[in-house]
């Protein structure tokens, strides 16, 4: 969706410090790891489980393409310290591109006039990008330009 070829993913872990060899929590060994390598098994460029206080870091720093986050929130934090007003989240692995504003609903402010629409705009983009790349990828017509 994105035109990467061979993404580079990393995996963040659930528990602080990647678990740190169980002392912290098991998943990372029992759950985490197993599917990374089975990911890895069918080529995938995956990795990890990281400790997920870093792992963005270097990912922001391009050691990485992406990140799989294991919750909302553990992604979404270092996301929107970036990009605070014109983030996007995406839902990977769908049949259907799904992107969305990164606020939430915001039904607060709704009909009042001062939402910002810059989330809502790169949302809107995004999902016109992916749709470009996948007919890109499908050796399709272009739907925008080519009706």
């Amino acid at each position: 969706d994105f035109g990467i070829e061979k993404p580079r993913l990393a995996v963040a872990g659930l528990n602080p410090h990647a678990g740190e060899d169980g002392k912290f929590g098991t998943e990372e060994t029992e759950i985490i790891a197993p599917a990374i390598e089975k990911a890895s098994e069918k080529g995938i460029d995956v990795f990890g489980p990281f400790a997920p206080d870093t792992v963005y870091h270097h990912a922001y720093h391009g050691k990485f393409d992406a990140v799989i986050s294991m919750y909302h929130d553990q992604g979404l934090i270092p996301l929107k310290l970036v990009h605070f007003f014109d983030a996007v989240n995406v839902t990977l692995g769908l049949p259907i591109i799904r992107t969305s504003v990164d606020h939430g609903t915001a039904y607060d402010i709704a009909g009042k006039g001062i939402a910002d629409p810059r989330s809502f705009i790169a949302a809107l983009r995004l999902a016109t990008k992916m749709a470009l790349s996948r007919y890109k990828d499908k050796k399709m017509k272009d739907p925008v330009c080519d009706g």
